[in-house]
């Protein structure tokens, strides 16, 4: 039976060091003449930050900024965020930083000509249908890091902040219009955030590539993905200026949110309530969590992941790639277990109910019921 499936793939993407000049122009390209640039607190006041604000008020955009965005952002920077931009009378949004800036910023653009709640639009079925799209401001995404693609993405992971859990925002014209990805950008990341986020990036490309569903360009890519990463992180993680490594894990970030429209898994799975729960690292989670969500899954992978291993070039198929992941977690310090990255006295049953309720459970290949997943988080704890 010849497969059938609906796709899209990503936008307008500037690629290469120093493109960040560009971003005057691009805003001209995207029809914005007055943006909010929304990025988080630990960025608001450094230099990359200042240097964009620079060209914008240099080229008469004006240099307007929001940065009050929680690490894990929630409807309420979301509500404050689109405040400011009405407030400030914008006609577009520069989503800059990481997986928060970018998601935030998206939503921003999103729900600032909405009438309904946020949560009227989070991805279930085609609840996106709700919108009215021609009220969703253009956006341009700058990255500053390099893991979860957020830049090339449909949706906004955005936490309910009453009930701690983590929901996706989705609509298609959230996808940016213009992404300017420049290395230069991510030389400052400190290593523990290089690892964290190049991890969440190889996590992409790892569950994309496992799930079940068809999608054999998300395939290819997932894997390349899978190769950069391999081949990069370890000398971005080493050198945090080499900039050759630096802009291949900008590459690998991109791919993996590109390839994960084909699904993602129980990494994602128990990664979104633990982050939401504990505030853990989001790219750290799920690096402490795939050493054991391979080993729940074997059954399902072990032909698969041989694939993989061999067009990595490591030895022993199945096993070889799972050693592979554990000596990569080790050579960057990411903890061992969930306990040790601070996840104590943990309330299994709401870890369990919160992983079973999101929607990548739909791509593990395993399926994921509430014994196993207990087992399973038991295992990473």
């Amino acid at each position: 039976m010849s497969p059938t499936a609906n796709w899209s793939y990503p936008t307008a993407i500037r690629f290469g060091a120093g493109r960040i000049s560009e971003i005057a122009e691009a805003c001209v390209a995207a029809g914005i003449q007055k943006p909010l640039l929304v990025t988080d607190r630990g960025l608001a006041t450094m230099e990359i930050t200042t240097k964009t604000l620079d060209l914008l008020e240099a080229a008469g955009l004006g240099r307007a900024f929001f940065a009050d965005v929680d690490p894990n952002p929630n409807e309420k920077n979301a509500e404050a965020g689109v405040r400011a931009y009405r407030e400030g009378g914008h006609d577009g949004v520069i989503a800059f930083g990481g997986g928060s800036g970018l998601d935030l910023g998206k939503v921003v653009a999103f729900m600032a000509g909405q009438a309904r709640p946020i949560w009227d639009f989070e991805d279930i079925g085609d609840w996106w249908t709700r919108a009215d799209a021609d009220a969703i401001a253009p956006i341009i995404a700058v990255p500053t890091t390099a893991g979860t693609g957020s830049e090339v993405g449909r949706a906004s992971v955005i936490t309910n902040s009453e009930t701690a859990e983590k929901k996706i925002i989705f609509h298609p014209k959230i996808l940016p219009s213009i992404v300017i990805c420049d290395p230069e950008l991510t030389v400052g990341m400190p290593p523990f955030i290089t690892a964290g986020t190049g991890l969440d990036a190889f996590a992409h490309c790892v569950e994309a590539f496992c799930s079940p569903h068809y999608h054999p360009m998300s395939q290819g890519i997932a894997l390349e993905g899978m190769r950069l990463v391999k081949e990069y992180l370890p000398r971005a993680y080493a050198d945090g200026t080499d900039l050759e490594a630096r802009a291949h894990m900008m590459s690998a970030a991109a791919m993996g949110a590109t390839a994960f429209q084909k699904g993602l898994g129980a990494i994602h799975a128990l990664s979104h309530p633990i982050g939401a729960i504990y505030h853990t690292h989001h790219g750290t989670t799920n690096a402490v969590c795939m050493p054991a969500v391979l080993q729940f899954n074997k059954s399902a992978i072990t032909d698969v992941l041989a694939t993989a291993a061999a067009y990595l070039g490591i030895e022993g198929g199945y096993d070889g790639f799972c050693a592979y992941v554990n000596a990569l977690n080790a050579s960057m310090g990411i903890p061992k277990t969930l306990t040790a990255l601070g996840v104590e006295n943990p309330d299994i049953d709401r870890i369990v109910a919160g992983a079973l309720n999101d929607p990548s459970t739909a791509g593990n290949p395993v399926e994921m019921t509430r014994e196993n997943t207990t087992a399973l988080l038991k295992a990473c704890l």
